[in-house]
């Protein structure tokens, strides 16, 4: 029998970390790839180079001069146009996640109405008209039912990592977005600003036959719009609260027929009886920042349980293999090459697992991740911070 060849669009960091399970489990992967030398084409020996718009670049990566078919296509990235993937599904390559599915990452306001629809929690929002006057009236409405006077408006697509993303206080402080919208960029939404108390994050993970699983919540601490750190589990957080927040994942997974990994961005902040509520703030279908701590402190890791999704393969299972494990990003760094931080931090962090993207340096770009576990948080934490420190060239 021949190995089955997974397609995944995009050759960043997320793909080239699919390639270690993808190894281990005996398939293949063909990615195609933004750069011939890019994160994933380093690593990977069957690459493409083309961008995730170009149809004819996709259609190749699935079916090869050679004739050597995908046995089925899915993404490090949300940014593939939809028609194509709908006409893939009809001519029968198997999509995973299918584009009725990654259409509610594309667009926050698809998102926001579905997940509405399905009665999970979600900020109070609104869509935005397009036509400017009657753009300023609605956002002018929503901010004068907002107890602080503040709200958040958002970019519907394109944004990440905290981009697309202002609060506002007033129509004035999206002037230009709302003129871009009226002109034809993306449209936008507002939603209240929510005192959250912190960041949580569940991910979980659907096959096309409909199994689901669900990893510990982890908190996620975000630096300037980014992921900085994500500690598994959430400290402090309550079985009965921990139990909701899996559960309302698998509704997630289950109610927008997602097939793969799928991040679920949480809210939480104090409720009206005073105890914890979540919120859903974002959602990504497909491997995450928040999970890449399952590389090493979880029984299955989140890139080869998406392996197993996508080829309706049994999931594994998500159990947690130490008491805490802490991921910490490397944003950025002072060093002409990472790998100069090594001897150094191996000597003083044996314990740490240190993952490079293979990626030119630049401010705040995210370079690489160590994730470092044990019993004790506040030193595995400490640990894990330290060590990718070092990495960003900074001494201890």
């Amino acid at each position: 029998m021949t190995a089955p060849v997974i397609a995944v669009v995009g050759g960043g960091q997320l793909a080239r970390m699919m390639a270690p399970a993808a190894g281990e489990l005996g398939v293949r992967l063909r990615a195609l790839v933004e750069e011939p030398d890019g994160s994933a084409a380093q690593v990977l020996t069957d690459t493409q180079v083309g961008a995730a718009s170009d149809e004819a670049a996709i259609r190749a990566l699935i079916a090869p001069a050679d004739d050597d078919a995908a046995a089925v296509l899915t993404f490090e990235h949300e940014h593939v146009p939809n028609a194509l993937l709908q006409d893939l599904l009809e001519h029968g390559t198997p999509v995973h996640p299918g584009p009725d599915a990654l259409v509610h990452a594309q667009d926050k306001i698809v998102m926001r109405t579905r997940l509405t629809e399905l009665g999970l929690p979600c900020p109070r929002w609104a869509p935005v008209p397009l036509d400017p006057a009657e753009a300023r009236s609605v956002i002018a409405a929503f901010l004068a039912a907002e107890p602080g006077g503040e709200a958040v408006a958002k970019t519907s697509r394109g944004g990440y990592d905290g981009k697309g993303v202002r609060v506002i206080a007033s129509p004035d402080d999206v002037t230009d977005w709302i003129q871009a919208a009226a002109a034809g960029a993306p449209q936008l939404l507002v939603e209240e600003k929510v005192p959250f108390t912190r960041e949580l994050a569940a991910l979980v993970a659907r096959r096309p036959s409909g199994e689901v699983r669900t990893w510990p919540v982890v908190e996620s601490i975000q630096r300037d719009g980014v992921c900085s750190e994500v500690i598994a589990p959430a400290p402090g957080l309550s079985s009965a609260l921990e139990a909701q927040v899996r559960d309302l994942a698998a509704r997630v997974v289950d109610g927008l027929g997602v097939t793969g990994v799928l991040a679920v961005e949480l809210f939480e902040a104090p409720g009206p009886d005073g105890g914890p509520r979540v919120l859903v703030n974002e959602l990504a279908m497909r491997p995450h920042n928040s999970g890449h701590w399952t590389i090493d402190g979880a029984v299955t890791s989140q890139f080869e349980q998406h392996l197993r999704a996508v080829l309706d393969l049994p999931l594994g299972a998500t159990d947690a293999v130490a008491p805490w494990t802490v991921m910490a990003n490397v944003l950025g760094s002072s060093l002409t090459e990472l790998t100069d931080a090594l001897p150094a931090l191996m000597e003083r962090f044996p314990e740490a697992k240190v993952n490079l993207y293979g990626k030119g340096i630049r401010a705040g770009r995210k370079l690489g991740h160590v994730n470092v576990s044990g019993s004790d948080l506040a030193t595995v934490r400490a640990r894990a911070v330290e060590a990718a420190a070092l990495l960003r060239g900074e001494s201890l």
